[in-house]
């Protein structure tokens, strides 16, 4: 495999790794620092807005400059507000304020930094010579990965070592991210301005959400996943930890997210060893019906064996979805207007797992976990048939983009 590929991919799991650390230990952080588990909630609200809006606007940037610049700064400023919590700590102690401002600052890389990974995906295959679709899947494959490995790291690091230790470890992880994106050929991530004038940076924000509101293709996609991340939050964030709690079984909710994560790691593995051999509506079709089937059986709460068995499926199916969706959001966008196109999709996707677990949330307190489930799976059913009836999926052969789009 071509080096320029193992960088790529490494800094992509070192970065995803890094959250995974960070999602396990920052919640236990905030709880012993605070005392209050409303701490980590005032942390959630306060990031949230600025998450989206810097998602937003990172997609202009990303589409002005080189970009593996983008990318590289990104982690850089994730390491930087991950290390300035144990510094602020070891200098005047960490309160809710040192949190929030820091969550804010952290959210500057996040966001951008995923929607810049996945902008050079095309410009690394096109670089190497190899498919889209196997660069896509090999980058899915390290993602259900590093979702299997970073809570579990979390764990072990937490029993081991210093919490404060513990993320140094994890900003380090985002720094190596840095380092390993940078030996990527510079002339890899150049962005040719020169065929698109320079506008003022809302004039350009807005052509990006024109393109995507304009083409059926490209907005029945982004709905399509945006659907499907509200009721994966919905199921994952709330009704499952309800459901085991009621139970009397909270112990076996870390075994739904293993069989979610080793679902999703075949169905990346699955897609990237074979994805060219079918069409991409082959693999949609598939992705679709086994997702269905996924959500209704997680849904059911018929027993734990049944939830695992959903969840299995459902990560599989959610692996296929994403992995054809972002190869063919690709090559149906003018790569001049990448970033800002994708920036779209991933800043919404940072409220679409909050919105789902809300809409459990109020489903679970009125009714029960079982009408909740029921509830946010009838959501990405909604969706789907819209989608589908919308014919927004009609065309689903590759663009090819003119030198002018390109």
């Amino acid at each position: 495999m071509p080096l320029v590929a193992l960088a790529y991919y490494a800094s992509h799991f070192l970065s995803l790794l890094g959250n995974g650390i960070a999602s396990v230990a920052l919640p236990l952080i905030v709880l012993q620092t605070t005392g209050s588990p409303l701490g980590m909630s005032a942390l959630a609200t306060a990031t949230a807005v600025p998450s989206v809006v810097v998602g937003l606007l990172s997609g202009v940037i990303i589409d002005r400059i080189n970009r593996r610049t983008a990318s590289v700064v990104s982690d850089v400023i994730s390491a930087v507000a991950i290390a300035a919590l144990p510094l602020v700590d070891m200098l005047w102690g960490l309160d809710l304020v040192w949190f929030i401002l820091l969550g804010v600052l952290g959210a500057f890389g996040d966001v951008p930094g995923m929607t810049a990974r996945e902008v050079l995906a095309p410009m690394v295959a096109r670089h190497t010579g190899l498919d889209l679709r196997r660069v896509v899947g090999v980058r899915q494959t390290l993602t259900s990965i590093a979702l299997v490995i970073g809570p579990a790291a979390a764990g072990v690091l937490l029993a081991a070592v210093d919490a404060m230790a513990v993320l140094w470890i994890t900003a380090a992880t985002s720094a190596l991210a840095a380092v390993l994106t940078r030996m990527l050929p510079r002339r890899l991530g150049e962005v040719d301005s020169s065929r698109v004038a320079r506008r003022p940076l809302m004039r350009e924000l807005v052509d990006g959400l024109l393109v995507v509101g304009r083409s059926r293709f490209l907005l029945g996609t982004t709905v399509l996943v945006l659907g499907l991340a509200v009721a994966l939050g919905g199921l994952q964030g709330l009704v499952m930890p309800v459901y085991f709690d009621l139970i009397a079984r909270p112990e076996l909710l870390g075994l739904v997210l293993t069989a979610l994560a080793a679902g999703m790691l075949v169905g990346a593995m699955v897609y990237s060893a074979v994805g060219a051999r079918l069409s991409s509506r082959t693999w949609l079709s598939a992705g679709f019906v086994v997702t269905s089937v996924g959500f209704a059986l997680m849904a059911s709460l018929l027993s734990p064996a049944v939830v695992f068995a959903g969840a299995a499926a459902l990560g599989f199916g959610n692996a296929l979805v994403g992995a054809v969706t972002s190869v063919l959001q690709v090559q149906h966008t003018p790569a001049a207007l990448l970033g800002r196109v994708l920036s779209v999709k991933t800043a919404l996707l940072t409220v679409a797992a909050p919105a789902g677990i809300a809409l459990a949330g109020v489903l679970a307190e009125l009714g029960s976990p079982l009408l909740a489930g029921a509830s946010v799976t009838a959501v990405w059913i909604v969706v789907l048939l819209a989608v589908i009836s919308s014919r927004a999926l009609r065309d689903l052969d590759p663009k090819e983009m003119s030198d002018a789009q390109q």
